[in-house]
């Protein structure tokens, strides 16, 4: 197996800190710098349909629902993880676009709800297929198998830090 960008890092600290145990740190650099890598490929593959990745995230969302493509607003900034603060701004500059609309709950005059437009679900349509074909060719070096060995244990990994994370957030009486 070649090295890869990581090994150098650990080599240095495992010089400077020979007792100092660096195998977590490893897999926790790694996971940042391909998640970052990731981000940068799907940006690339985004803008060639005129969309950023935050765009992409709150369309997806929405279209995720499946008919009417539509959540209230602070249902949608939960699901893209920003703030109401940051989705209200995310919004307004879809709606500008013209690809989602914004309207009252009928239920509730204080709550938004934010639909995609025709226009948001036919680009959000070509995006999603941007976004896979990415991430297949990211994951290219990797058999069948290895990728189901991978999305397991990431799936484990990812599980147990939501957990620690929300325990973090609750409120203790």
């Amino acid at each position: 197996m070649s090295a890869d960008s990581v090994d150098n890092l650990l080599i240095q600290w495992g010089e400077q800190r020979p007792g100092l145990n660096m195998e977590s740190l490893g897999v926790a650099v790694r996971v940042n710098r391909l998640g970052a890598l990731w981000d940068r490929t799907a940006e690339d593959a985004l803008a060639q349909l005129g969309l950023t990745l935050w765009e992409y995230d709150v369309l997806s969302a929405l279209r995720r629902q499946g008919p009417p493509f539509q959540l209230p607003a602070t249902r949608l900034a939960r699901a893209t993880l920003i703030s109401t603060g940051a989705i209200t701004n995310r919004v307004d500059r879809l709606v500008d676009k013209g690809l989602v609309t914004r309207e009252r709950d009928s239920h509730d005059r204080r709550a938004v709800i934010v639909r995609l437009s025709r226009d948001g679900l036919s680009l959000v349509h070509r995006a999603v297929e941007a976004r896979v074909a990415v991430a297949d060719a990211s994951l290219e070096s990797l058999s069948n198998k290895d990728r189901e060995v991978l999305a397991r244990l990431l799936r484990i990994l990812l599980s147990g830090v939501e957990h620690d994370i929300a325990e973090l957030d609750t409120p203790t009486s």
